[in-house]
């Protein structure tokens, strides 16, 4: 029997499921606003100290930054669906050996990450169209940063595995300790040492190390991890499953990822101005949608703890309380980012007069239609969540497909009626796109449950 008082910190089988879901997500909440703290800091930085230039060509490489990051989100979390799984099972040799096999698969992973992402830095700049001015900047930026991809690959499966476990809480404490590093350091190296974008991406990479290090010290107070730690080796089936579930999760990411780099490329080709005002508000869309990705994590362990406990009644009931938390959250962002948007766009955007204040128009619009339609995005978190919980990615990955075909198309036919201003619609119908086979394939899913019940 597994000891939950170390190794299962919060049991998602019993209880007020609105309560254990929000209880789980709040840490998760305040983690992710920790974390976008530290990218306004980190852009208010960049834009203010070192210019305008400097913060579109470090923008522009948002999309390829984050096509690393999704891969690496997407194979972890795929990781941590079977570990939840066996969670619900209350199988500890299964658990142990999930454990083992999602490090393991996470080093290779890192590996293989490490060298490749090096390889694309350059063609990336071309398919991105990234302006001659700037792209050497972006190309520094990118293989600095990418240095750390080994500290970063570490952290995710370090959380993933506490919160499968039922433990929100580790990965909150890490992400501050990370923000707090990243900011000082941040000021420290590219405004006291006088580092540039080579400071901020090597501020970044220390406090992805620091995060992985102290999930891993508290990973390691837990008597299953404990008990595993020396029995690493890769079994065969497991790690079949295992990339069953990791596989898809990370080509619909990467999915995703190409079709916003297509549309990346048609504001980039629009000029610096309207670069700068559409990127400044790509970095608030972490914070509007922070509650959104908190509840999927919650929905994700939710689901595959009482998938595994076979308690089908429980995830019905989660699905309706995930919804429910997230269009109530939905609608006081809105109203924030209506009220303070201006005020939250202007610590990003410098330059010279005019310059700024056609990029804070072009800022301001794309923010405001976003905020409007945020219950679109945070109904594609709880359903795919609870799709990923019950082991259906391939469904997830679909969803993928159809939200870059959206994307993508979006981007060529709405630009060319409606300019530059066409891509800020896009990026909805993307979202609704997605939303409309995650909802149907939850139907589909469950029906098929039922059939065999």
């Amino acid at each position: 029997m597994i000891k939950k008082r170390m190794t299962q910190p919060q049991d998602m089988t019993c209880g007020t499921p609105w309560k254990l879901i929000l209880m789980f997500a709040v840490p998760l909440i305040l983690g992710n606003i920790f974390q976008e703290l530290y990218t306004i800091v980190d852009t208010m930085v960049v834009g203010k100290k070192l210019g305008v230039n400097a913060l579109a060509a470090v923008g522009a490489t948002g999309w390829v930054f984050m096509f690393n990051s999704m891969l690496i989100q997407g194979f972890t979390q795929g990781f941590g669906i079977q570990i939840a799984k066996m969670v619900g099972e209350n199988d500890t040799v299964k658990l142990k050996r999930a454990i083992s096999n999602s490090i393991i698969l996470s080093a290779l992973l890192s590996i293989v990450l490490l060298l490749g992402m090096q390889l694309i830095i350059n063609p990336a700049m071309h398919i991105l169209r990234i302006p001659l001015n700037i792209r050497d900047i972006s190309v520094t930026y990118l293989r600095v940063i990418f240095v750390g991809i080994p500290f970063s690959v570490a952290y995710n499966i370090f959380a993933v595995i506490l919160r499968s476990l039922g433990n929100s809480k580790t990965p909150l404490n890490a992400m501050v300790i990370s923000t707090s590093s990243n900011i000082v350091l941040d000021i420290l190296f590219v405004v006291g040492f006088q580092w540039g974008v080579i400071g901020a991406a090597v501020a970044t990479i220390i406090s992805q190390l620091l995060s992985a290090v102290y999930c891993f010290v508290i990973l390691n107070k837990c008597d299953i991890f404990k008990a595993n730690y020396i029995e690493f080796r890769l079994d065969i089936a497991e790690t079949l499953v295992m990339l069953k579930l990791g596989t898809p999760m990370a080509i619909q990411n990467m999915i995703i990822t190409i079709g916003g780099v297509v549309l990346q490329s048609f504001v980039d080709s629009y000029g610096v101005i309207f670069m700068a005002g559409y990127i400044a508000t790509t970095k608030l869309y972490g914070i509007i949608q922070c509650a959104g990705t908190a509840y999927g994590f919650a929905m994700v362990t939710y689901t595959g703890q009482n998938w595994g406990a076979k308690k089908v009644e429980r995830i019905r009931q989660g699905l309706k309380s995930g919804l429910v938390l997230a269009v109530v959250s939905c609608l006081f962002i809105a109203v924030l980012m209506f009220t303070f948007g201006k005020q939250i766009l202007g610590l990003f955007i410098s330059g010279t007069p005019d310059e700024t204040k056609l990029a804070m128009i072009y800022a301001y619009d794309f923010l405001r239609i976003m905020s409007a339609c945020l219950p679109i995005l945070y109904i594609l978190h709880i359903v795919r969540s609870v799709l990923q919980g019950l082991g259906h990615t391939m469904i997830t990955m679909l969803s993928g497909v159809f939200e870059m075909v959206m994307r993508v198309g979006g981007a060529f036919v709405l630009s060319n009626f409606f300019g530059e201003r066409g891509l800020f619609v896009t990026e909805i119908l993307a979202w609704l796109a997605s939303d409309i086979v995650l909802v149907s394939g939850y139907f589909f899913s469950m029906k098929k449950i039922n059939e065999k019940s």
